[in-house]
């Protein structure tokens, strides 16, 4: 049975690694040596040179201006505010699918979240079916299922 330290502890694991994945993404995308498998639109166009002849022995690796480290996320909302033409222009059609699907998630998750926190999960947490139930084990996390709320309930 999960406890809420059990949640929380994998809800943070979750969040940690989604985050690291999205710095490994960001500075991978800053290093020159990976310009052709991240902006490879931009070489077929002719809009960017191979790095890996026009410059030095270690910055043809290695991206040595450290003022793109300190904006390596700027590149989020640009995209989001982007008109979808330019960005198919610009990313490719998969870049605007993703997005729009990704902001179609957002559009329905949110008022959805917003509708269990706000109605569902106190009527759940309120109910004492479970605790009017002998023998029966359960944790608070089960409090907040359906399971809670007794049947035929005008709740």
């Amino acid at each position: 049975m999960a406890s809420v330290q059990d949640i929380g502890l994998s809800a943070a694991i979750n969040l940690l690694s989604a985050f690291a994945f999205l710095f490994a993404f960001a500075m991978l995308r800053l290093q020159p040596v990976n310009d052709r498998v991240y902006f490879p639109k931009w070489y077929l166009k002719g809009i960017r040179g191979s790095p890996t002849r026009s410059r030095g022995i270690m910055t043809r690796f290695v991206n040595l201006d450290w003022t793109t480290y300190v904006k390596f996320l700027n590149w989020m909302p640009a995209a989001l505010k982007m008109p979808e033409p330019e960005l198919i222009e610009h990313a490719g059609l998969d870049s605007a699918v993703y997005i729009r699907i990704y902001l179609l998630g957002l559009k329905m998750f949110v008022p959805i979240t917003l509708l269990a926190f706000g109605v569902l999960v106190p009527v759940n947490w309120t109910g004492e079916t479970l605790e009017n139930i002998d023998d029966l084990t359960f944790s608070n996390v089960d409090k907040l299922s359906i399971s809670n709320v007794p049947p035929g309930s005008p709740r």
